[in-house]
C-alpha cells in the first residue's frame, strides 16, 4: 500500500492511514508474494503403451496447480509373454529404467510426494505383484495398481480440471494401450464409469499379424471393437437424462495422433490441441487414409513417432467405432486426462480445492456408503459403531506407535462396512466381509488402501492374523503393523455396540504403561452395561495376544461428552 501512494501522487495519504489500511487488508486476504508456500507434486502413470511423468506446483492460496514438467516414455509394458501372459523382462527392464528416471527427475524438483499407479497391463499381468515389489525395494516408489473404474474416475477428474463443463453433460473417452474408459459427466459428478478391455496394443498384439489390414481383418477388427464396446456404451446411455445433448471429449494418445494429423493438413493450424475439434467426416477420412499404409508409410505421417505408427490403426478404429455407437458427430481434445486427475485427487484428499470440485471431495465417504447399501448394512447402527472407532482411535494415540495420517480414515471405513458379509451368510460373516471390500469398487481409495480396510473386517472378531491368512499374505510389514492395531479398535467398537439401539451415551479412554482403561457412561443411569462389559471383556486376550496390553472396563459415574461421532470425511 505504501509503495501505490509512492508511485501515485494523486492517491498520497498519511502514513498512519496507509498502515491502517494495509493491517485491515491483511486480515481480508493475506498478500502471499509469488512462489511462497507453493508445493510440488508429481504424478505417474505406469500405462500399457507408456510411462508418464508430470511435476506439479500446487498453489494451497489459489487452490490450483500449474504443470512444470511432463514428460513420456515409450515402455510398452503391453507385450507380454504369449504362452503365460506374464510381463517379459525386456518390458520390466524399460518400465525400470523409465521409473528410475522419473523418479530422480521429481527428487531433483524438490516434490513433496510422487503418486505412481499401474493400470491394464500391471492390473492383469500374473507377475505384476512381483514386479511391484522389486519396484519398491530397488527404487523406493510405491505403486499403485488402479482398477478401471477408479482410471475412469482419475481420467474424469483430470479433464474437468482443464476444460469447463457448463451444465451440459460429457462423454469421455480415454483409449489406452491395454483398456478404453468411456465416463458421462457432468460439472458436479460422474453419472457412469466404465472400462473396457480394449485398447491399441492389445488389439496390434492379438489380432494384426500382417499389414495392411486386409478388409475382412478390418471387419472383423470392428466387429470385436463394438462387442468390447457395447456394455459401457449400454451404461452411458441408461444414465442420460430427457433433453441431454452430451459433447464428446477425447483424450489420450490416439486421439492426440489423429487430431495432429488433422492438423498437420490445415494450412492454418493451431499450436495447441486442446480444444480442438474433430468432425465424424474428418476421421472417416483420416481412417481411410491410414488403413492402405503399411507401418513404414505411417511411421513417415507428421507427427507420429515409431510406436505410435505400429498402433496407430487400432486406436484410431476403435476411436471411429466409438463414435459410431454413442452417435456422437465431433470430439473435442482434452489434453488432460489421468496424470492431471492425480494431481486434483492429492489435492482433494489434503483439502486444497473447492468450487466445481467441492462434490468430489466427499468421493471417500460416498462410495463407502454406496458399498454398505448394497450390501444391505443398518447404516445408523454402522454409523455409531464408526463413531465408536474413531473416538477409541483419537483417545488411545499412546497406546500405539504413530498411525500415518490416513489411519483414521481407514478405520471408519472398516467400521461402516464391517459386517458387510452378513449378506452372503451369518456363518463367519467377517471373512465374507473382506472378500466383499477386497472386490468391491471404492472410489478415492488406493489398492493398498482397499486391502488393509477389508482386512481391518477380517480380523474385528474371533482369531487374530496368522501368517497362513490369504487375507494377510496380500499385506507388506507397514500394512499388518497399521491392521494389528487398528483391527483391536474395531473390536472395541463393535463390543460396545451389541444392541440393535444405542446404550451408551459416551466414554473415556485411558492409556497407561501396557494398560488400556475403559470407563463408559449409559444413556438410561439405571442401566448397568453388563452385556456391553461382557463384550469388551472378551476383547482383553485379544489385546494381551496381540500387543500385551492389558484391557479393563467398567462404568463411569459422570464424563463428558466422547467425541466418538460419526467422522465426517
Amino acid at each position: 500500500m505504501r509503495e501505490c501512494a509512492t508511485a501515485i501522487p494523486e492517491f498520497v495519504v498519511t502514513a498512519q492511514r496507509a498502515a491502517a489500511v494495509e493491517a485491515e487488508l491483511e486480515q481480508l486476504a493475506p498478500i502471499v508474494p509469488v512462489g511462497e508456500g507453493l508445493r510440488r507434486v508429481a504424478a505417474i502413470d505406469l500405462g500399457t503403451n507408456s510411462t508418464h511423468l508430470l511435476i506439479a506446483s500446487v498453489d494451497p492460496v489459489l487452490r490450483s496447480f500449474s504443470v512444470l514438467l511432463a514428460e513420456k516414455s515409450t515402455t510398452r509394458l503391453g507385450e507380454r509373454d504369449p504362452e503365460n501372459g506374464e510381463l517379459t523382462q525386456e518390458a520390466m527392464d524399460r518400465a525400470r529404467l523409465a521409473l528410475r528416471h522419473c523418479r530422480d527427475l521429481a527428487r531433483s524438483h524438490g516434490v513433496e510426494q510422487t503418486i505412481c499407479v499401474a493400470t491394464s497391463a500391471m492390473r492383469e499381468a500374473p507377475n505384476g505383484l512381483s514386479f511391484l515389489a522389486e519396484l519398491r525395494q530397488e527404487l523406493g516408489l510405491e505403486v499403485e495398481v488402479i482398477s478401471g473404474t477408479e482410471e475412469a474416475r482419475l481420467i474424469y477428474l483430470g479433464v474437468l480440471s482443464g476444460m469447463e463443463f457448463g451444465d451440459r453433460p460429457h462423454l469421455i473417452l480415454d483409449i489406452g494401450g491395454g483398456s478404453t474408459e468411456l465416463i458421462l459427466a457432468d460439472a458436479r459428478e460422474a453419472r457412469a464409469l466404465t472400462s473396457a478391455r480394449v485398447g491399441a496394443v492389445r488389439l496390434q498384439r492379438d489380432f494384426v499379424r500382417r499389414e495392411p489390414l486386409a478388409r475382412d481383418r478390418v471387419a472383423f477388427l470392428r466387429a470385436f471393437i463394438q462387442g468390447s464396446l457395447e456394455p459401457s456404451v449400454e451404461k452411458v446411455q441408461q444414465r442420460l437424462r430427457q433433453g441431454d445433448s452430451p459433447l464428446m471429449v477425447a483424450t489420450s494418445g490416439t486421439a492426440m495422433a489423429a487430431a495432429a494429423l488433422l492438423a498437420a493438413t490445415n494450412p492454418r493450424p493451431s499450436s495447441r490441441l486442446h480444444g480442438s475439434r474433430v468432425t465424424r467426416f474428418e476421421l472417416d477420412g483420416l481412417v481411410e487414409r491410414v488403413l492402405p499404409l503399411t507401418p513404414q508409410q505411417r511411421r513417415a505421417l507428421p507427427g507420429i513417432n515409431e510406436r505410435r505408427s505400429e498402433i496407430l490403426l487400432p486406436g484410431l478404429l476403435v476411436l471411429q467405432t466409438a463414435m459410431e455407437l454413442l452417435g456422437a458427430s465431433e470430439f473435442v481434445i482434452s489434453e488432460r486426462a489421468l496424470r492431471e486427475g492425480l494431481i486434483v485427487d492429492w489435492m482433494l484428499r489434503h483439502d486444497l480445492i473447492v468450487d466445481r470440485f467441492a462434490y468430489q471431495s466427499d468421493i471417500r465417504r460416498r462410495t463407502v456408503l454406496h458399498q454398505a447399501r448394497k450390501f444391505g448394512v443398518e447404516i445408523p447402527r454402522a454409523e455409531r459403531i464408526a463413531g465408536h472407532a474413531v473416538a477409541l482411535f483419537d483417545q488411545t494415540k499412546g497406546c500405539f506407535p504413530p498411525a500415518p495420517a490416513e489411519a483414521r480414515q481407514l478405520l471408519w471405513a472398516a467400521a461402516l462396512l464391517h459386517n458387510c458379509g452378513l449378506h452372503i451368510n451369518t456363518s463367519g460373516y467377517h471373512k465374507h466381509s473382506w472378500y466383499l471390500i477386497q472386490h468391491g469398487e471404492l472410489l478415492g481409495y488406493s489398492q493398498s488402501e482397499q486391502l488393509v480396510i477389508a482386512a481391518l473386517a477380517r480380523y474385528h472378531r474371533r482369531s487374530l492374523p496368522k501368517k497362513r491368512h490369504e487375507s494377510w499374505l496380500l499385506l507388506d510389514r507397514d500394512q499388518r503393523r497399521l491392521v494389528e492395531n487398528l483391527s483391536l479398535l474395531l473390536r472395541l467398537a463393535v463390543a460396545m455396540d451389541r444392541r440393535p439401539e444405542a446404550t451408551i451415551a459416551s466414554f473415556q479412554a485411558h492409556c497407561a504403561q501396557k494398560s488400556l482403561e475403559l470407563s463408559l457412561v449409559p444413556l438410561d443411569p439405571e442401566d448397568d452395561l453388563s452385556l456391553e462389559l461382557w463384550s469388551l471383556d472378551s476383547c482383553a486376550k485379544a489385546f494381551q495376544d496381540a500387543c500385551g496390553i492389558g484391557l479393563s472396563c467398567g462404568l463411569a459415574k459422570a464424563l463428558e461428552p466422547s467425541p466418538g461421532q460419526p467422522l465426517a470425511v
